[in-house]
């Protein structure tokens, strides 16, 4: 079991680059899963972490842990007052240009095993996410109806904390991110990985803002996009377009 890379790290905080497919703690999602990012890391480093946000399964990138709970309760009161700022990268469907605002209210999405014990909400909760196009490419493949298929690499950035959120906002605009099973296109996620074997989300948290508990000092954690997802844009770098 190789190392998790760290970003970042001082005497209160410490930061990893989750890969795509590591559940950040033991989970009724899996029981059968034995590797977790927080039993990983305090073995890595000899001391117990707290995490203080969470990444999906296959979500990778910025993930930031404290060494007491406390710490991570200050952190968790920035959340919940919406002043930590979180940027994702992600490929998807279609052509995407300039920014946008996407303000779709999401109904909470139950687990049968992780949610067992929730009490269930009729009403959906408010969510807005915001979007910048980064990258449009063409692929000479056709992937459905047409003969060529079309991406886009873009930056993506929740105001709000919803599950699933910017899988879901992005299915919502019609531009769902590659390689999501639950949210995206079957279709499309075959094509990858039959053409280039790419069996993993798109979606990765490449950078996270926030006042750091001990200074108050606004800090920003950055990572690369996995490298599935980087060696994908490498491959499509000639099929780039405007």
């Amino acid at each position: 079991m190789s190392d998790l890379a760290i970003l970042y790290q001082d005497e209160t905080l410490i930061a990893i680059n989750k890969p795509p497919g590591l559940l950040v703690h033991r989970s009724p999602i899996d029981k059968k899963e034995t590797r977790f990012a927080v039993q990983q890391l305090r073995d890595q480093i000899g001391r117990h972490v707290f995490p203080v946000h969470r990444l999906d399964r296959p979500t990778s990138g910025v993930l930031l842990f404290t060494y007491s709970g406390d710490t991570a309760s200050q952190l968790g009161i920035q959340l919940m007052q919406k002043q930590v700022k979180k940027q994702y990268a992600a490929v998807v469907r279609g052509h995407m240009h300039g920014t946008g605002f996407i303000d779709y209210p999401l109904k909470y999405r139950y687990d049968k095993f992780a949610d067992k014990d929730k009490k269930r909400q009729l009403a959906p909760q408010s969510a807005q996410s915001e979007y910048i196009a980064v990258r449009r490419y063409e692929l000479p493949y056709s992937s459905g109806r047409y003969p060529t298929s079309r991406f886009s690499l873009i930056m993506l950035s929740p105001l709000t904390g919803r599950k699933h959120q910017l899988r879901r906002h992005c299915a919502h605009v019609r531009h769902p991110i590659l390689g999501d099973t639950t949210h995206g296109d079957g279709k499309q996620n075959k094509f990858l990985r039959e053409t280039f074997t790419f069996e993993n989300l798109a979606l990765s948290c490449t950078q996270l803002g926030f006042f750091h508990p001990d200074s108050g000092k606004w800090t920003e954690i950055t990572s690369p996009v996995h490298d599935a997802m980087q060696a994908l844009l490498h491959r499509w770098a000639p099929w780039q377009v405007d």
